[in-house]
């Protein structure tokens, strides 16, 4: 089993204007606590993870088709622990590794001009309509010993479309986006686990603070999701929410 933090991740302002043909490297950091898990058919109740997550990423703007976009890698660690009832009995465990690296492709197709560094300080965000391709790669830490794993052993794809409007110093945001999972063929130890797609829905209220900071208020719905263990439709589609505060500070 995965450790699924990309299934209901909570990203504002990923449809922000950048300029065309500059680099970025991003470092960063995420803890989360809860009931962390990604395929309802496996037998722990009462579930209590707690997650330290890092990445490091490489971003470079593009231009396509006048407007602007952005391709980018990551390649996230990660520690934590989960505590629960597995076949009823009181159980824990740790894992500690790199978890499965992902590369993107975003476009944003109206509002968002392909412009130089210098006329990019110009620019004022009004309405901004894009899309973005994620693909994450099974190479993580994975044992299909271990019932859960900081990597997945699948592919997994994300199509998403969204919508940013700002006003004055407010940007509201909403996207929508499905994901699609290739099959898992040394499930716990081994079996076969397929899933079907997985919707999901969120909202950012952001605030535009002095100095490039920013501060923004997150919440997402996802559903769907249903897993099939060796040819078995489980029943076993998700529901889920998550909120989340987003505070950035530029170094």
């Amino acid at each position: 089993l995965q450790i699924p933090l990309h299934s209901q991740e909570l990203e504002p302002r990923s449809l922000t204007n950048l300029p065309v043909g500059t680099n970025f490297a991003l470092f960063g950091y995420r803890y989360t606590q809860g009931d962390i898990l990604l395929d309802p058919a496996v037998p722990i109740e009462d579930l209590n993870a707690n997650l330290h997550n890092v990445f490091a990423a490489y971003v470079r703007s593009i231009k396509l088709f006048s407007q602007s976009g952005k391709i980018s890698a990551i390649l996230p660690y990660a520690t934590g622990k989960w505590e629960g009832y597995y076949t009823g009995i009181d159980t824990s465990t740790r894992r500690t590794g790199l978890g499965d690296p992902r590369i993107n492709f975003a476009w944003n197709f109206i509002g968002s001009p392909a412009l130089s560094l210098k006329e990019f300080q110009n620019f004022k965000q009004k309405t901004i309509v894009g899309m973005n391709f994620t693909a994450i790669l099974p190479l993580g830490q994975y044992n299909p010993n271990k019932l859960l794993n900081l990597g997945s052993n699948r592919w997994t794809f994300k199509v998403q479309a969204g919508v940013s409007q700002r006003v004055k110093k407010w940007f509201f945001e909403a996207y929508a986006s499905i994901w699609f999972f290739t099959k898992n063929t040394a499930f716990f130890p081994d079996n076969l686990l397929e899933q079907y797609p997985f919707l999901a829905g969120k909202v950012h209220v952001i605030y535009s603070l002095p100095k490039q900071m920013w501060i923004a208020l997150d919440a997402g719905y996802g559903y769907g999701g249903r897993t099939v263990l060796n040819e078995v439709e489980m029943d076993t589609r998700m529901s889920t929410s998550r909120f989340g505060l987003t505070y950035v500070l530029p170094v």
